[in-house]
């Protein structure tokens, strides 16, 4: 992988605009930059996800990975000017409402930024929560329906070992993917894997539900959703991308991850300077519950986020997202060790087979000869 090359990646990306039910940005730098590739198919399904299927060699392989990630990002749909300079905006994502208030924001519309500043918002009930449902927002000019909007924090920036930018989660996911395919690619490496680019993930992972719905990607596939999920006590940056076993909703496919660990130590095993964590991040729901509820083997990839959905929680106030450099650039090695390795999954824990065998026929002789005398008047 060229290092700068990846930092490029990843800094267009996650400078994108997007916001759920608005992704186009996204989709057309995804169908851009996975066009005319070496080994490389892509094609948009009936719900407007991207699939790019990478493949080399002559042998094909019976369960692929699949990485998946969401093109989209907590924010604004714009619904139609309310008047000269005021765009009604209809909002989708968890963001608390006091974040939202009087916050500066900014459209993409007619291929360029207009700047905005939030002056009254409409909220309402899900469960016992309040949620922000849309907003009327000062405009500095006019703004198209269906057109994205972020808040109004600079375009991404690599400094002091991070990556900061508006929406890390998920397009610092969605930029891992498309460097580990570049990287495929360009080195005509041998190996097949999907590359699945959802939307609509922040509402509640409707795209990714509707890609399985319709077959957009293989039954045979082992899905492993890629995020960035809120850095824990337990989950620090810094310590290396993580092996998420489950969300909050569920535990996740246990030998598929079982599978993504023995690439990860195969990795860490041959290069001393990569490392990786195994964690539940039970703080929220990722797709991985989705695919796993549908039918897939599935687990879940991640980076431990800052500023999780925009949120600075010390100071109250909106900030920037950011994830640690050397997590994201780990990432996207575990990606292509998992396209690349020579182990196969077969929806088997090969080692856990291989233990409870050994302690079967190591232990179960003893069993069955003290059984008279624990159960003695039997």
């Amino acid at each position: 992988m060229n290092r700068q090359r990846a930092l490029k990646i990843v800094r267009e990306v996650v400078s994108l605009p997007t916001a759920p039910f608005a992704e186009a940005g996204v989709i057309a730098y995804v169908r851009s930059f996975t066009s005319n590739r070496k080994h490389v198919t892509v094609k948009c399904d009936a719900h407007g996800n991207v699939v790019a299927h990478y493949r080399k060699g002559n042998g094909r392989i019976a369960r692929p990975i699949c990485l998946a990630a969401h093109m989209d990002h907590p924010g604004f749909r714009a619904e139609r000017m309310a008047s000269v300079g005021v765009v009604r905006a209809i909002w989708h994502g968890g963001v608390m409402p006091e974040y939202v208030k009087n916050a500066r924001v900014r459209f993409h519309s007619g291929g360029a930024w207009i700047p905005g500043r939030v002056t009254g918002i409409e909220t309402g009930k899900r469960g016992t929560q309040t949620v922000v449902k849309s907003a009327e927002i000062a405009v500095g000019g006019a703004v198209e329906p269906g057109s994205p909007g972020m808040w109004d924090f600079p375009d991404t920036d690599v400094r002091a070992g991070r990556i900061v930018g508006r929406a890390c989660d998920d397009l610092a996911g969605v930029a891992a993917m498309l460097t580990c395919l570049d990287d495929l690619s360009t080195r005509g490496a041998t190996g097949e894997a999907y590359f699945l680019f959802t939307r609509a993930e922040e509402v509640g992972f409707v795209g990714a539900m509707a890609a399985c719905k319709s077959n957009s990607i293989p039954r045979r596939c082992l899905l492993a959703a890629v995020e960035n999920s809120a850095e824990r006590v337990n989950a620090k940056q810094g310590d290396g991308p993580i092996l998420r076993v489950g969300d909050r909703a569920t535990t996740f496919t246990s030998p598929a991850t079982q599978f993504c660990e023995l690439v990860a130590k195969d990795l860490a095993a041959s290069d001393k300077s990569f490392h990786y964590q195994r964690r539940l991040m039970d703080g929220g729901m990722c797709e991985s519950s989705a695919y796993c509820g549908l039918g897939y083997d599935a687990t879940g990839l991640c980076i431990a986020l800052g500023n999780y959905h925009n949120m600075n929680t010390r100071t109250k106030k909106l900030g920037a997202e950011y994830v640690n450099v050397e997590d994201w650039i780990n990432l996207v090695r575990w990606f292509t060790a998992l396209v690349t390795t020579k182990r196969r999954y077969d929806g088997r824990d090969g080692a856990l087979d291989a233990k409870l065998d050994r302690l079967q026929r190591e232990y179960n002789p003893i069993l069955k000869r003290t059984r008279s005398m624990v159960m003695a008047g039997d």
